[in-house]
């Protein structure tokens, strides 16, 4: 008795379309399009694994609840400010690995009602909801750090954890990046001992240092509200708090790669609880096990809002792409593609298309972007299918 061939496998790993469908929302749209196309052929509808996906930045937290089958969990802390927020974050449902995205509280968006003050700006809600993370139980944090209005070095984090910033009197500075040039001393005997206990990581997407014309300061500050002197004193606050968290940990993170991201974010939490800097998309791909799903994928299917040159540069299509073993096809469906057929090729994809299909003013492209995912998902599996039929 011979068993039938068993059916072929999708893999629908989606960014979101940012301004117009979320990851959940796009994933859903293909998943259909995979569907109608077999419903079409007249075959049996294929096995569908559909993963909501995110880079470490903004949406990495709704990707991450989405693929776990999670609810948000909700905190209440303080924005860059230090005014009242609420946070979302999420836990894996086995409880082990959180979800911190530091935007909910730190990120620019929470502080454009208010002029922005860079010099004052913390990272100390970031801290709370950690906290919270930390009273779940949990054994592993991942924290995303993209989007903020802070420069502080991760001062205000750890502060929360009970770590203190002294001056050379022995006083408390103040919150923000602007009384760093100050710091003469980093007490960390009030450490909160599960924030040793647990691992940390972060995904970081850029390499820039802590300091120098290349770091947080000269590079990111600027958005965040900081004139050329803010900047200056920032920078000098930076040097500071490396030069002493060498002293006091043996770690330089002065000209760490990665370290300068979100305002220095990483570089105390690197210091001081040995935390590791990662792109985000594999660190996402690790937490949903997406590495064992793509390995029996017959075609994975993927996308975001644009696919142009960066898109291959630690972006979804270029995780996924990576991750995938040859000579799996991989098809990235987007809203505009941009890049060249050269650039698709080198980058180790089968194909690209954009779901755009004639003149349309942008907010006719963003309203009807779920249904175009699916009537362009449609028309991919469709040749995809005839192919496999051609071939068997």
């Amino acid at each position: 008795m011979t068993s039938s061939p068993r059916r072929p496998r999708v893999v629908v790993v989606p960014d979101s379309f940012k301004g117009s469908a979320t990851a959940a929302e796009v994933a859903d749209a293909m998943v259909a399009g995979v569907r109608a196309a077999a419903r079409g052929a007249g075959i049996p509808e294929p096995e569908v694994r559909a993963v909501p996906f995110a880079d470490g930045g903004e949406g990495t937290l709704d990707a991450l609840l989405d693929a776990w089958g999670s609810t948000p969990r909700l905190v209440a802390a303080t924005d860059a400010l230090g005014r009242p927020a609420r946070a979302r974050w999420g836990l894996a449902p086995d409880g082990a690995t959180a979800i911190v995205e530091a935007a909910e509280v730190n990120g620019l968006p929470q502080v454009s009602d208010v002029p922005l003050q860079p010099l004052a700006a913390t990272t100390r809600g970031v801290g709370t909801v950690v906290r919270a993370a930390l009273d779940a139980g949990c054994s592993e944090l991942l924290l995303c750090i993209g989007g903020s209005a802070t420069t502080d070095g991760g001062a205000g984090l750890l502060r929360e954890l009970g770590v203190r910033f002294l001056d050379v009197d022995g006083r408390e500075l103040p919150d923000g990046g602007g009384a760093l040039e100050r710091l003469h001393r980093v007490d960390a005997e009030g450490l909160d001992p599960r924030a040793a206990a647990v691992r940390w990581r972060i995904a970081c997407d850029v390499t820039n240092p802590l300091v120098g014309e290349r770091g947080a300061a000269a590079v990111f500050s600027p958005q965040k509200g900081a004139t050329p002197v803010d900047v200056a004193i920032l920078d000098r606050g930076l040097r500071r708090l490396a030069a002493v968290l060498l002293a006091v940990t043996g770690v330089d993170v002065a000209d760490l790669p990665g370290a300068g991201a979100a305002g220095g974010l990483p570089a105390g939490l690197h210091a001081l609880l040995g935390a590791e800097l990662a792109p985000g998309g594999e660190l996402v791909a690790a937490a949903v096990g997406l590495p064992d799903l793509l390995a029996d994928a017959d075609l994975v299917l993927t996308g975001e809002g644009r696919l142009d040159q960066q898109s291959f540069h630690g972006k979804v299509v270029d995780t996924v792409r990576r991750l995938t073993p040859a000579p799996v096809p991989v098809v990235a469906v987007a809203g505009s593609v941009t890049a060249t057929t050269a650039e698709i090729d080198a980058a180790g994809l089968t194909a690209a298309f954009s779901i755009a299909r004639g003149p349309a003013s942008l907010d006719e492209l963003r309203a009807g972007a779920v249904e175009a995912v699916t009537a362009t998902t449609t028309q991919v599996v469709r040749v995809w299918l005839a192919s496999r039929t051609t071939s068997d």
